[in-house]
């Protein structure tokens, strides 16, 4: 649907505060500081800041003023955590007297380790606590400078992977628990700042789109430049979202449950188990109630993502919403002869769209969730389909560009690209409105799976549009004929944005992905437009490595 181990020495000196030894499975907890946000009481000299403690570099390090005590540097993980291990990488300037300390709202802090006897090098202690923040708080210095470390690190995971239906999350927004391929470029910059600013721009996203109309206890995402007040796509675009801004918005579960309600309330006129693509001001399903193959996709996918996120035993069963989901795409959404998607429930054999599928609904790494998820080999099949599909597509009608058209026809037969309009706009042949989003959509595959054909289709897409450019975002226009003739001038997050993840997928694009991504910075949410704003977003949150697969 178109917009429409323990330090011996240190353990000699410990105070009254007890230190708990972990079982070894807890104490191989993953590193959860890299790059998160940090404060400090003080800093030598602003080439010494705070956050050169926790950038993964053992050759850059944080020093506070020489000669003062006490002294400390707290750590904000995001959300709760377990804490099983802190390592601190001393330089000469070490602690003699220090304490490690959690917190879970930054004020009230609790020891979890204690020590009068330091001597610098390095501190690997085993403790046992929980808390969103973490610090070290150095009361007695180790020499007559300050407290210096190379690095602060601290390892343990997310609280809260969902039983009971609480609020705590399993892949925290800025935990980077799911690595990205190796290789896979992002924007320069400290990762808080980055992440930073993805939560300003959602932050600003929902105060834009994110809606309580009609009552009932639902949720909405607004739709004011598609054709009607709500629109599936939209939805599904909300549901992502909410599940992967958990730990960064306090409210995102509500947010979530409300836009489920709104799933399981308005369904599919065709099957109940999708959601109907249209609804008006009163918040009613209209032009038959059927289901969009697009916004069926992502709901199916933010299910899975919040069954990751928070489980499945609170007021919803998000993980068999989302099987039953899977499954009615796979019935009514799939067309079982090519095992490429349909445009949604509504098209049936024999009548004049059963052969044609949008290329922006082509996601592969919702297909290997949906693999996953429901054990059916047969989305192993979907995803080589359409994979198939678009490197054909990109050798045999844009060679030169890799650009996808919206529409593509005869699925049945030779694919093709829409040689009129087929059922928007006279562009439906071209890259416009639809298949602007496929440079994301397939690099999201490409660097959360390392797959070689969403590589090879992402970088043809990237080597193209750099080039094309001069490696000027502000030169992306809006919609190219396949062979890369410009349609319209201007410019729009949704044309340009999707161009920074195929930049992820190049290691000679960095320049090129910190342009991209510095304009993204720069462009304010257009609160006219959920469609462009909410790519924007999910792009965002793609480049700074908050995307992940259920």
């Amino acid at each position: 649907m178109r917009r429409r181990s323990v330090s011996l020495l240190g353990l000699a000196g410990l105070l009254a505060v007890p230190l708990t030894v972990l079982p070894q499975a807890q104490a191989a907890d993953g590193l959860v500081s890299t790059g998160k946000s940090v404060t400090a009481s003080s800093v030598e000299t602003s080439a010494f800041g705070a956050g050169l403690a926790v950038d993964g570099n053992a050759a850059t390090r944080w020093a506070s003023l020489e000669g003062v005590d006490p002294q400390w540097i707290r750590i904000d993980l995001g959300a709760a955590h377990t804490i099983s291990r802190v390592k601190l990488n001393w330089e000469d300037a070490y602690g003699k007297a220090y304490k490690i300390q959690t917190s879970a709202d930054g004020s009230t802090w609790t020891d979890v380790y204690s020590t009068t006897t330091g001597d610098g090098a390095t501190d690997d202690l085993t403790v046992s606590g929980t808390g969103r923040y973490v610090r070290m708080y150095g009361t007695g210095r180790g020499t007559a400078y300050g407290y210096s470390l190379w690095e602060f690190e601290v390892y343990g995971a997310p609280t809260g992977t969902g039983g009971g239906g609480g609020g705590g999350s399993a892949v925290p927004f800025g935990s980077h628990l799911r690595p990205y391929t190796a290789g896979t470029l992002k924007p320069s910059g400290s990762q808080a700042s980055i992440d930073q600013k993805v939560v300003d721009y959602y932050n600003k996203w929902k105060a834009a789109f994110v809606r309580q109309n009609c009552g009932n206890g639902w949720y909405q995402i607004i739709s004011p430049d598609a054709d009607h007040p709500y629109v599936a796509e939209a939805q599904g675009y909300g549901m992502v979202i909410a599940a992967t801004m958990a730990g960064a918005d306090p409210d995102a579960k509500k947010i979530f449950d409300g836009l489920v309600k709104w799933k399981i309330d308005h369904p599919s006129a065709v099957n109940p188990n999708l959601l109907a693509a249209e609804q008006d001001v009163n918040c009613r399903s209209v032009n038959g109630g059927d289901g969009a193959t697009d916004g069926d996709m992502d709901v199916a996918y933010g299910l899975l993502l919040a069954d990751k996120q928070w489980g499945s035993t609170g007021t919803y069963n998000y993980k068999d919403l989302a099987l039953k989901h899977i499954a009615a795409i796979k019935k009514d959404e799939v067309n079982p002869t090519t095992k490429l998607l349909k445009l949604g429930d509504w098209s049936s054999s024999g009548d004049e769209y059963y052969y044609i599928s949008r290329t922006s609904d082509w996601m592969a790494d919702h297909f290997r969730a949906f693999r996953a998820a429901s054990g059916d080999t047969t989305w192993d099949s979907v995803r080589s389909a359409h994979q198939t599909q678009i490197s054909r597509l990109q050798s045999t009608y844009a060679s030169g560009t890799g650009l996808l058209p919206d529409f593509v026809v005869d699925t049945n037969t030779t694919p093709k690209p829409a040689p009129r309009q087929v059922l928007e706009d006279p562009n439906d042949g071209a890259y416009w409105w639809n298949a602007c989003r496929t440079p994301w959509r397939i690099a999201d595959d490409a660097v959360t799976s390392g797959d070689a054909t969403s590589l090879a289709a992402a970088r043809k897409l990237n080597s193209w549009i750099k080039t094309k450019t001069g490696g000027d975002p502000n030169k992306i226009a809006i919609g190219y004929k396949l062979n890369g003739t410009q349609i319209s001038s201007g410019s729009e997050a949704a044309f340009f944005a999707p161009f920074a993840v195929a930049a992820m997928t190049d290691s000679g694009s960095q320049a090129w992905l910190d342009a991209l991504w510095n304009k993204m910075v720069a462009t304010p949410v257009d609160t006219s437009s959920y469609f462009s704003a909410s790519i924007q977003l999910q792009v965002m949150i793609t480049a700074s490595g908050n995307h992940w697969v259920p």
